[in-house]
Order: structure tokens, then C-alpha cells, then sequence
């Protein structure tokens, strides 16, 4: 198996209530990813396969690292967390947040509701995002040499909840603290991927560009 690191993509459209609106990058999100770019660049990272999900956040940010010959996979798209919100909602009358704070108590209930099946006509059950998530990553790990995956931050979360075992509620929290344009490195031990790095942001440590690590 190949190792992979993944990366959430930059800040996106933070006034945004629902996928189509949101599913935009911000002027920050273009500068984060510019600045991952470059420490990769610096670095001399390797990475002769790059992937990335087919969303529009998912492009730019590739397209700002200045990666090329990348394979857009629908398998590595964000869930359709908006539609779910509002779902839940007009189901269960539980109010879509208005700010982070309420996000935090909202994210792992909704979570919650959706893999229990308590969210009628979601754009697809909890266990068709499980599978798909398994069967993309599995299908990169046999690939030849390191890998690099732009996504988002539920997906990343689902990985690390496939490699670590996590329950709904831990899943929730790892999703919570996952940064715009983190890098999660999974590195293959034994027979499976194992997580040796989170929520990793060298690119934006240095004092001027601390502004810089966002969640939303």
C-alpha cells in the first residue's frame, strides 16, 4: 500500500446556507492553498498522484496548491450537510445554527440522527458515505507511490473513523477541529492505513499567518 495525505480544502463561502453557496472558495481560502503550495514546493514533497473530489472547493484548492494531472473522483466529495440540516430540521424541528458555537452542539446530533436512520430522504444514508469513503481510499492505497486527496472535512473525518474505530460522537469532535487546508497523513502499517499525521498547518505557523488557521 501506498501512503496518503489528505487535504481539506480551503475557507469557503462562511455566509453560506446551503451546498450551492457555499461550495466556493473565499479569498483566504485561495491564499491558504497558495501557501500549502509553496510548502510543499519547498519541502520537496513527493506526491506523483494527486486526486480530488469533483466540487468546486475541492478544484480551486487544488488548482491554488498549483497541483497538476489531477483525477476528480466523486467518491471524494463533502456530504450534503446543508440538505441534512435542513432535512433535520423539518423533521425533527432542530434549528440550523447561526454561529459556531451552536454548529459544535449541531454537527455530532445530526451525525447522530443520520446514521441511526432518523433523517428520511437524505441524498444518501450514512452507510452509502461509509462504503464509498472505504472503497475510494481502498482503491488509491494499492496505487503506486505516495498519494495526495483534496476533500473535505466530514470525509476526512469518516477516514479517521475507519482507520481508529471511532464512534458517532468522536467522529462529530475530529470533524470539529479540522482546519481549512490541513494536511492527515495515512501511512500503511501492516496491513492497514494508520493516521501519522492531523490536522497538520506548517504553512500557516509563522506569527503573520496565524490569522490564517480557520475551521469555517
Amino acid at each position: 500500500m501506498s501512503h496518503i495525505t489528505l487535504i481539506r480544502h480551503g475557507q469557503a463561502n462562511t455566509t453560506a446556507r446551503d451546498e450551492a453557496s457555499y461550495d466556493r472558495l473565499s479569498e483566504l481560502g485561495h491564499q491558504q492553498a497558495r501557501w500549502l503550495g509553496s510548502h510543499l514546493a519547498d519541502t520537496r514533497a513527493h506526491h506523483p498522484r494527486v486526486y480530488c473530489g469533483t466540487l468546486t472547493r475541492h478544484v480551486e484548492t487544488a488548482a491554488s496548491m498549483g497541483l497538476a494531472d489531477v483525477v476528480q473522483d466523486p467518491r471524494l466529495n463533502e456530504i450534503e450537510y446543508f440538505t441534512l440540516a435542513q432535512l433535520f430540521e423539518a423533521q425533527h424541528g432542530v434549528t440550523i445554527p447561526e454561529d459556531r458555537e451552536g454548529f459544535v452542539e449541531h454537527l455530532p446530533m445530526t451525525f447522530t440522527a443520520w446514521a441511526e436512520g432518523r433523517i428520511q430522504d437524505a441524498p444518501e444514508s450514512f452507510e452509502q458515505f461509509e462504503t464509498r469513503v472505504q472503497t475510494a481510499l481502498s482503491e488509491i492505497a494499492q496505487g503506486s507511490g505516495p498519494a495526495i486527496v483534496v476533500t473535505s472535512g466530514g470525509l476526512i473525518s469518516m477516514v479517521m473513523r475507519q482507520a481508529m474505530g471511532l464512534d458517532i460522537p468522536a467522529m462529530a469532535r475530529v470533524a470539529l477541529a479540522i482546519m481549512n487546508t490541513s494536511m492527515h497523513r495515512l501511512y500503511p502499517i501492516g496491513t492497514h492505513l494508520s493516521p501519522v499525521l492531523f490536522n497538520a498547518v506548517p504553512h500557516l505557523e509563522a506569527p503573520e499567518r496565524q490569522f490564517a488557521q480557520t475551521h469555517l
